[in-house]
């Protein structure tokens, strides 16, 4: 049968026109077909039980909600693509799944965020905290005991030595050893119970003691050995591992009482939770004090309130708020002016060498933003820049751009306009070829000069299709991390803040800096300031959107 078919297949080939051809033509197709629907719902099983281990995973891993979201996500695409109620969604579902992934999550829950004390003091869950302070302890080294292990066969037995003479005096049973997720408690036996013949010389009759690199492999077993001295009923009675050499009791820092206060057993002192604060609050003697790590809790719009609110932080936020709208208006305002005005000069036909002139205008566009930045940083440096070089031979000055606030802001702005002219430039450029010559021949008539004909036609004309792209660029420029960052990182620094600011600090570069740098990483503050830039920016798109209709109107 095989070699039927490969001999048709083969004659068909040399022979296209045949009829022979034409029916093997149409029964190929077929045979696809019929292959790919038998291998559709096996593979839509695979991708199932995938989607499946997955939701279960998260589960397992204690994240419930990932685990919701994870289902309903496949389930949604499955309802979409395998009936026939969903085929009018097949091309919207990857789009919206995307922006409910990229855009609508991670806005929802940096607002969350917001209204939290998350931060690098409150990082855990209550619960976490709760285990982390009942986990800590101090050693009672008076009874601590040096270890070995041992292997016994396919076992090992660990073998407790007495800390002064080296004298055997306790061993385990045969252990195996094997990596469990919760402490188990092994009963010890006195050397001479074990049948030790040579305990006195700290021999043992099996092999020799394992070595570093062999403890280090049993290490997460051990961890979990409680080892319980015999004929003993104290608190030192039950040893726990203390690293690779040592075992030896523990007394633990606090002891969780019956209302979930935590008790100091040093002093006795009562911590109780605080919902309002995120931290162990002391009670009586210890009161005014907490106990550290704090857990993360909601704090409803008090990172908010600090903006308006709290005079510390209020002074550098309104001037670093106001800063970054004179940034961005007069970055578009003057990119605006320069690159119209060279447009309108690259227009003239009687200029010799405009392409070259236009090429030339072109670079700083082409030149990547970051690399321009990181010159222009070589450029202003006070002792070794050249803009100081030459400012030092003509008038005999050289100014601190980075350490005086009002030069750096000013070196900001230069360096800003610098890389956005161009930008403007190529699009005024286009739109003066828009603009019908008549026009300008009618004003030649009148009498009119350049001035009047720039002022009474070429602004008006160009100016309202160019309104929408000016609002991007100051929603851009709202937010040109990157300048900041590269250029002068915000400094120089206000003086006696509670949070550190930067003078030349824009507000994403200060909400930066409030989530990772300087002030204790506080992610609940700047995830209320980014959702403020979030509606701030969210303002101009509609703005723009408005303009961008009034324009095509």
């Amino acid at each position: 049968m095989n070699a039927t078919t490969a001999s048709t297949s083969a004659l068909a080939a040399t022979l296209p026109d045949s009829p022979l051809a034409e029916a093997y033509s149409r029964q190929a197709p077929g045979l696809l077909e019929r292959l790919a629907r038998g291998l559709y719902w096996p593979v839509v099983a695979l991708i199932a039980l995938a989607a499946l281990y997955l939701v279960f995973t998260l589960y397992v891993a204690g994240q419930t909600w990932w685990a919701l979201g994870a289902m309903a996500l496949f389930g949604s695409g499955f309802a979409v693509y395998l009936s026939q109620a969903g085929l009018a969604y097949r091309y919207l579902f990857p789009g919206v799944t995307g922006m409910l992934l990229f855009i609508a999550f991670p806005l929802a829950y940096t607002t969350q965020i917001g209204f939290t004390n998350y931060s690098s003091a409150h990082l855990l869950s209550q619960e976490r905290v709760r285990e982390y302070l009942l986990e800590q302890h101090d050693a009672v080294l008076d009874e601590v005991r040096d270890y070995s292990l041992h292997a016994d066969g396919a076992a090992f037995r660990l073998v407790l030595r007495d800390p002064a003479t080296g004298a055997v005096r306790f061993v385990s049973p045969s252990l195996a050893l094997r990596q469990v997720d919760k402490p188990f408690v092994v009963t010890l036996q006195a050397a001479p119970d074990a049948g030790l013949p040579t305990m006195s010389g700290g021999e043992v009759p099996w092999g020799p003691a394992l070595s570093l690199k062999d403890l280090v492999a049993h290490r997460a077993a051990l961890a979990q050995l409680r080892l319980h001295l015999p004929g003993r009923t104290d608190e030192a009675a039950t040893l726990h591992y203390l690293g690779l050499r040592e075992f030896g009791p523990i007394r633990p820092h606090f002891q969780e009482q019956a209302d979930g206060a935590l008790k100091r057993l040093a002093d006795g002192a009562i911590f109780r939770p605080d919902a309002k604060t995120g931290y162990y609050q002391g009670e009586g003697a210890a009161a005014g004090t907490h106990l550290s790590p704090g857990y993360k809790v909601m704090v409803g719009a008090q990172n908010y309130a600090r903006m308006v609110l709290d005079a510390e932080f209020r002074g550098p936020f309104l001037s670093i708020f106001s800063w970054t709208v004179v940034f961005s208006l007069l970055t578009v305002v003057c990119s605006t002016a320069i690159g119209m005005m060279l447009a309108v000069l690259l227009n003239w036909e009687d200029l010799r060498f405009r392409t070259t002139y236009r090429t030339l205008l072109f670079l700083p566009y082409a030149v990547p933003g970051f690399i321009s930045i990181l010159v222009f940083k070589g450029l202003f440096n006070q002792n070794f820049g050249e803009i100081n070089a030459i400012l030092d031979a003509l008038f005999g000055v050289k100014p601190a751009w980075f350490a005086d606030p009002l030069l750096a802001k000013t070196m900001l702005l230069i360096v800003n306009v610098w890389l956005g002219y161009p930008y403007i430039m190529i699009l005024c450029a286009g739109l003066l070829k828009a603009i019908p010559s008549d026009l300008y021949e009618a004003s030649a008539i009148a009498g009119a000069g350049p001035l009047t004909n720039f002022f009474k036609i070429t602004a008006p004309l160009i100016i309202k299709p160019l309104s929408p792209l000016l609002v991007s660029a100051f929603a851009f420029n709202f937010n040109n991390f990157v300048l900041i960052a590269l250029l002068t990182d915000g400094r120089p620094d206000y003086l006696s803040t509670k949070i550190p600011a930067g003078q030349t600090d824009i507000l994403v570069s200060y909400t930066y800096r409030i989530a990772f740098r300087d002030s204790g990483t506080d992610f609940g503050l700047a995830a209320a300031i980014s959702t403020l830039i979030f509606v701030l920016v969210a303002a101009l798109s509609l703005l723009n959107l408005r303009l961008m209709r009034k324009a095509n109107q």
